[in-house]
């Protein structure tokens, strides 16, 4: 009985300063409502960088040139590195070295500019053989895919992505065209469908051709930027790493696993990548955010002592009545953690809400199928960090008020 005529009364003196309680709580609310956006868009984006990544399917291996980065600055060296040549292609292909290689894929990429007639658009240009439709799960909309004769003579055809047809050639007839990019005019033999992001590339925006051709006419190399393994079974996974590793040290006679040219990454292994740095920068932004529930701690702290000072007389007179310090300490205690606590259901209803209109827009304006995702562990933390928050920064105010002498208290003016 006494806890509830305590709780009623705290919440009366609430409602009596609307818009100072208001006010308080705002702080709480900005906090709650920022971590829960960011943490749930963190995790959407999280999502689509993983089913990106998934996208070559659990069973493929990449094999890259270099040495195996140590941090973000070290990522670059990859691209240049020239570690991955022909003679590894064909050491891989074989089934003595590689018996559960289903297929391997050599990959050549990069950007630079496309022409027809009076139209210029810059498209990503990715160079590989014809396993790249079963690797990367890819159809063929209108014409034909290149062929192994295409790749082993050099031949000048390309295959390009729907919007790089859509930019190029509108509505005009794109099959047996000629394109140029750089220095070379290619044939247009076939056209993607409407695919989207699949791994890191594109394929809306995406000029295919053959490998050999963009080595030697287009990027003027001789190595790879990637080998593409899948392995026949997913269990066989780690016996295609390991027989891959072998044979490279073999072809590139390196007897020590330190001094490696080359590494190599399954899907687990890049899924479990994105999902440390996505986390750790999920986190790190939440903390920024979470400086604004410190301060509106402090806020109401404040209010509290200003509402203890205002309140003297009040205190004085239910201490003259019978109210003993554990009620009235209760009492005050009890106003921080209802302050808090609407602040907290505010925000979290603010940044849910914000969260779900934020993805619905993204959806809705760009070609991105960003996912709908709440974190329900950010709508824990706001409701955890709100009352402790409550707690923490209601004790003080509560024990002055309680502490005030009854005598005392009704002689204040």
């Amino acid at each position: 009985m006494v806890i509830s005529f305590t709780a009623k009364t705290a919440w009366r003196s609430l409602i009596a300063n609307k818009m100072r309680s208001f006010l308080t709580i705002l702080g709480i609310v900005i906090g709650i409502s920022a971590i829960i956006m960011v943490m749930s868009l963190g995790q959407g984006a999280q999502n689509l960088i993983l089913s990106q990544v998934e996208g070559m399917g659990s069973k493929t291996v990449v094999v890259l040139p270099g040495r195996e980065p140590k941090g973000p600055t070290d990522s670059l060296q990859t691209f240049f590195a020239e570690s991955l040549k022909e003679k590894d292609l064909e050491a891989l292909e074989k089934k003595s070295n590689v018996p559960t290689a289903s297929e391997v894929m050599p990959i050549v990429f990069g950007s630079d500019s496309a022409s027809y007639s009076n139209e210029t658009y810059r498209l990503t240009l990715l160079g590989s053989s014809e396993k790249v439709l079963d690797i990367f799960d890819l159809e063929i909309d209108k014409g034909n895919f290149f062929t192994d004769n295409d790749v082993r003579g050099r031949s000048d055809v390309v295959i390009i992505g729907s919007k790089v047809k859509e930019k190029l050639f509108g509505e005009s007839e794109a099959l047996g065209e000629r394109i140029r990019i750089g220095d070379r005019n290619l044939r247009v033999i076939g056209i993607l469908p409407q695919k989207g992001q699949v791994s890191f590339f594109n394929f809306d925006e995406v000029a295919l051709l053959p490998y050999t051709t963009a080595q030697q006419y287009i990027f003027g190399i001789k190595h790879f930027h990637r080998l593409i393994i899948e392995a026949d079974s997913e269990k066989n996974i780690d016996r295609t790493v390991s027989d891959a590793e072998a044979t490279l040290r073999e072809i590139h006679n390196i007897s020590d696993p330190e001094k490696d040219d080359f590494y190599i990454e399954t899907q687990a292994d890049i899924a479990s990548r994105i999902s440390t740095i996505t986390n750790a920068l999920t986190l790190f932004l939440a903390a920024i955010a979470a400086i604004s529930l410190l301060v509106g701690g402090i806020g109401i702290m404040n209010i509290m002592l200003v509402s203890v000072t205002e309140r003297t007389r009040e205190i004085g007179l239910r201490k003259a009545l019978g109210a003993t310090e554990k009620n009235i300490l209760f009492q005050f205690l009890l106003e921080s953690i209802f302050l808090t606590g609407v602040g907290g259901i505010i925000g979290i209803t603010l940044g849910v809400s914000a969260s779900l209109i934020i993805s619905l827009a993204i959806q809705s304006f760009t070609t991105i199928n960003w996912p709908l995702g709440i974190s329900f562990l950010a709508i824990f933390l706001g409701i955890s960090v709100s009352a402790i928050i409550g707690i923490i920064f209601g004790i003080y105010p509560a024990k002055k008020a309680s502490e005030k002498s009854p005598i005392e208290a009704l002689r204040y003016e």
